[in-house]
């Protein structure tokens, strides 16, 4: 996920260190498994930051009362994610070869993946946990992200059956995310039989929609695919519905989680879908008993739980399935292992394959409380094609 890619709030943690420990691991002994979880601690995506820390602490502390992995106790490391990909660099690095950190969980943009798998080079595991564009391949990294594929491919034929647009408009921001799900998105609109009657691509310090609103009008598009992200996203979409749009087309976004749909606010939120691995509201058995050890364990005040937070732990989950199916922590041997590696969790029950995973993707709509899951796809696959 590049690092526009997140709500572009301000608000960093005041006080937080590049580095910092699990309260409870001074507890443990030398031969404890130390895994450094790179967050955004500070700059925009800082937002996430404590409910992401906080999902990572529920992960440790869950598999440490079942004994931890590999037999050993989890003893967590923090490192600040929401730096510069250079700076962010040698805060990992300082916790790999400083701290003696011996696997990495990520949950930040895709220029700080890319600059920690270039000073990895498959010398540490290392599991990527946000949404992202895709196309990550390299040994070593494992990925638990949605990918367009993911969230569009059984989406938009739904969409088809159920809300039968004919015109698709298509708005994104100007990087690799958004470029990439627009581009993902055209097939499966063709194959509905409905055509894309517009795509345009926008600076991330675009604050006036109005041109773009007139286009959509203009064009006369029934559906709206919406691939902004962050500020520009509740912008729009706030523009949107006052552009009196709302009722005349629907939109559907991937990037629009718990924090997001908080800007927009539920009154813009209209005809609005989303599509994710992981909504706070889910019903399931699993992910309500998530839900309701994160509140227990952090209260009710805890920050609030969203996508990009729960899907840190998840990769401590797959860091457990994959250690344990290898037997080590060798990259060499997670790689071969990693093939078919499993285990349930809040999403449901998710599979590796290629390096990244097959799972459950669900489709919300909005109404006066936020989200409602209105429709889940079981076990959808990738899209990836990552040699193992």
């Amino acid at each position: 996920m590049d690092r526009r890619q997140f709500v572009k709030y301000t608000g960093a943690l005041a006080g937080s260190s590049t580095v910092a420990t699990l309260g409870v691991a001074p507890a443990f002994a030398q031969s404890d498994l130390k895994v450094a979880v790179m967050l955004p601690q500070s700059g925009p995506a800082g937002l996430f930051g404590p409910s992401s820390k906080a999902c990572a602490e529920l992960a440790a502390e869950t598999l440490n009362a079942k004994g931890g992995i590999l037999g050993r106790k989890i003893s967590l490391l923090f490192g600040d994610a929401g730096l510069p990909p250079a700076e962010a660099s040698q805060a990992a690095l300082k916790l790999w070869k400083g701290s003696g950190a011996q696997a990495f969980i990520g949950m930040h943009d895709s220029a700080v993946r890319g600059a920690l798998v270039g000073l990895f080079k498959a010398q540490v595991p290392y599991f990527y946990t946000p949404v992202y564009e895709g196309g990550e391949c390299a040994a070593g990294t494992y990925v638990n992200g949605e990918t367009p594929q993911q969230q569009l491919e059984p989406v938009i034929p739904w969409l088809a059956a159920e809300r039968k647009p004919t015109k698709w408009y298509m708005i994104g921001n100007d990087y690799i995310w958004g470029r990439t799900t627009n581009a993902v998105a055209k097939g499966y609109i063709t194959k509905t039989g409905a055509q894309v009657v517009g795509d345009e691509y926008l600076p991330f310090t675009a604050d006036n929609f109005d041109s773009s609103l007139a286009r959509i009008r203009e064009s006369g598009a029934d559906a709206v695919l919406v691939s902004l992200v962050g500020g520009a996203s509740v912008g729009f979409n706030k523009a949107f519905a006052s552009f009196g749009l709302a009722d005349k087309a629907i939109r559907l976004g991937t990037l629009i989680e718990e924090n997001t749909l908080a800007g927009i606010g539920v009154a813009s939120a209209r005809n609005l879908y989303s599509s994710a691995g992981y909504f706070a509201n889910i019903t399931t058995p699993a992910a309500k008993a998530f839900s309701d050890a994160y509140f227990k364990r952090f209260g009710a005040q805890a920050p609030a739980l969203n996508g990009l937070a729960e899907s840190v732990y998840e990769g401590f989950l797959m860091l457990d399935a994959v250690a344990t199916k290898a037997k080590s922590l060798d990259t060499k041997a997670l790689d071969a292992a990693s093939q078919g590696a499993s285990y349930n969790g809040p999403r449901g029950a998710v599979t590796m394959r290629a390096r990244h995973v097959d799972q459950d993707v669900y489709l919300a709509d909005v109404n006066d409380k936020g989200f409602r899951v209105i429709k889940t796809f079981p076990r959808i696959g990738s899209g990836q094609t990552c040699k193992v």
